[in-house]
């Protein structure tokens, strides 16, 4: 996803010069080409990611789009009173990109990981989280973000992730991209994901789980769009949600919320990684089976 990201950012930073790109001394290997065609408008904060996000803000209030890339938690918990006073309270254009959502980065340890960071960026009223769960769909995300500058959280895999989608979809904040290639077709019980949970669900539905379910993502989403759920919630009687997030303050949580909000009837079951690999250090794999979804 990392890589689908930065091509299409430079490919667009040549069309629009209020493109800018902040990373916190890393990303090398992947912004070189950036960094290059744009030099007066990509910086290296260096390990300073509290300092970043102000440099961003600046950019952003003399009206630039600014990238502030880094990973997991670095540029999220590291920054929280960054983000929410200098970034959403002022509806600044800065997009967090954060490389290696999920478990993604395992072995390095639970400081590299982004288990808690939808908890964090959901509560902010302006952040819009963007968490897709392929290259196209990162594609898609950023595509949107670009054409709707506003305070946003993309969340990214580091590498190597399964397209699920032929082509890039069309994706808007709190709606469903249905995904073809995975369901049986049209069904009252709906398995809905968000950012890496679509490829634990395409593993779970080649395993025959979830038979006769819809299949569909929602790369999109926040606080500013609980209400629209409504419309959504009542065309089905059961729906299952994936995310590589705790079970605490995730999408499945927001969703649940949703449909208290707009009383709804539906069924929810939420299915996350379990508490007990906070803390842990291991592989990606090893840490989502003992977190339940591997």
């Amino acid at each position: 996803m990392r890589n689908a990201f930065i091509k299409e950012l430079t490919a667009r930073a040549a069309l629009d010069d209020s493109i800018v790109l902040v990373v916190g001394d890393l990303g090398f290997g992947v912004v070189e080409e950036f960094a290059r065609r744009f030099p007066s408008r990509f910086y290296n904060a260096g390990v300073a990611e509290q300092n970043m996000i102000g440099l961003c803000a600046g950019l952003a209030s003399e009206g630039y789009h600014v990238f502030a890339y880094s990973i997991a938690n670095f540029p999220t918990f590291r920054c929280a009173e960054q983000l929410r006073n200098d970034v959403d309270y002022h509806n600044l254009p800065v997009t967090i990109v954060s490389v290696g959502g999920g478990l993604a980065y395992g072995n390095l340890g639970y400081s590299h990981h982004a288990i808690q960071d939808f908890a964090l960026m959901r509560v902010l009223p302006n952040m819009l989280i963007a968490a897709p769960g392929d290259p196209q769909e990162t594609r898609a995300c950023l595509n949107y973000l670009l054409a709707n500058p506003q305070p946003s959280y993309l969340r990214l895999g580091k590498s190597g992730e399964q397209e699920y989608h032929s082509s890039s979809p069309e994706v808007y904040p709190g709606t469903l991209v249905p995904i073809p290639s995975l369901s049986s077709g049209p069904s009252d019980k709906l398995l809905v994901t968000t950012g890496g949970g679509l490829g634990v669900a395409a593993a779970w539905l080649r395993d025959g789980l979830f038979e006769n379910y819809a299949v569909a993502s929602m790369p999109l989403w926040g606080m500013s769009w609980k209400l629209t759920q409504s419309s959504i919630l009542s065309n089905f009687s059961h729906i299952t949600t994936v995310e590589d997030h705790i079970s605490d303050a995730g999408f499945g949580s927001w969703l649940l919320e949703c449909s208290v909000a707009c009383s709804a009837s539906v069924s929810i079951e939420v299915r996350a990684l379990d508490r007990s690999v906070l803390g842990m250090v291991g592989t990606q794999r090893s840490l989502m089976t003992r977190g339940g979804l591997a």
